[in-house]
């Protein structure tokens, strides 16, 4: 019982340096960049390791034939792919921060498909 409150100690003692590791890792999140594309690249969706959309480019051409379900379904396609990258890129990127040590909780963090 005495050992867990030790260990609650150190936690407490180290709150500053954690705050300051995931203030870092966040921040690095941001940095990493991916991109999902859709109908052979004719839509390109950018997104950052936070999992926040970047940008959507898309072919004019795609926007001249009024196809507007074939236009969503592939906006869609890109998002889901760029999304699924980004959470694979991040992942990859906080255990390099960790040093390879497992992270608690990582999964849940970057949503399904994420997690070292």
């Amino acid at each position: 019982m005495f050992n867990n409150l030790g260990n609650l100690a150190d936690l407490m003692r180290n709150a500053g340096k954690l705050r300051e590791s995931v203030e870092k890792a966040t921040e690095a999140l941001g940095q990493v960049q991916v991109e999902g594309t859709a109908g052979g690249g004719a839509v390109v969706a950018k997104i950052n390791g936070k999992l926040e959309v970047l940008s959507v480019r898309i072919e004019p051409k795609l926007l001249a034939d009024g196809d507007v379900e074939l236009l969503e379904d592939m906006v869609a396609a890109a998002v889901n792919q760029g999304l699924s990258k980004a959470r694979e890129a991040a992942a990859r990127s906080l255990a390099t921060m960790a040093g390879g040590l497992p992270i608690p909780g990582l999964s849940g963090l970057l949503g399904p498909g994420g997690g070292a």
